[in-house]
């Protein structure tokens, strides 16, 4: 298993990366000022994109396993490889997802704590509703955690 830095081409990965996030212009607003990585085990298993949000905060905007290849730990290998790569660089690693049974619990295994959330986040951004485990997401929840 390896962990590269995709520079070229990172629209490759469109098909990936919305599974994560939904909406293509959303993703475009920060794939281009991002650091996109990718888990390569025999082929792509999953992706990450971060971003420099300034005073020593890095940002995982997207951060997307292939179906096929969720729940086998993939996703937790890319968050210690960014907690790794950029410990002393930045002091903070952020992620924002929605309330939302499947991901918050994910977040908080990985050592994530609940900083704050930006209400009607989805309704206010997104072309349709979102929908996870069967509830609509509308506020985005911020968690954090030092590196």
């Amino acid at each position: 298993m390896d962990i590269i830095e995709v520079k070229e081409d990172k629209r490759a990965y469109i098909d990936l990366l919305l599974l994560a996030d939904e909406q293509e212009d959303m993703i475009e607003k920060y794939l281009d000022r991002g650091t996109m990585y990718a888990l390569v085990d025999n082929d792509v298993r999953a992706v990450c994109v971060v971003t420099d949000e300034g005073n020593s905060v890095l940002e995982i905007k997207n951060i997307a396993v292939k179906r096929e290849y969720q729940k086998m730990g993939y996703g937790k290998k890319l968050i210690e490889f960014i907690e790794w790569k950029y410990k002393g660089s930045y002091n903070v690693l952020k992620v924002g997802t929605g309330d939302s049974a499947l991901t918050v619990p994910f977040y908080e295994k990985c050592g994530f704590v609940k900083a704050y959330r930006v209400k009607n986040f989805f309704t206010d951004n997104y072309h349709h509703p979102i929908f996870e485990a069967g509830k609509q997401l509308v506020d985005m929840v911020y968690l954090e955690k030092s590196l």
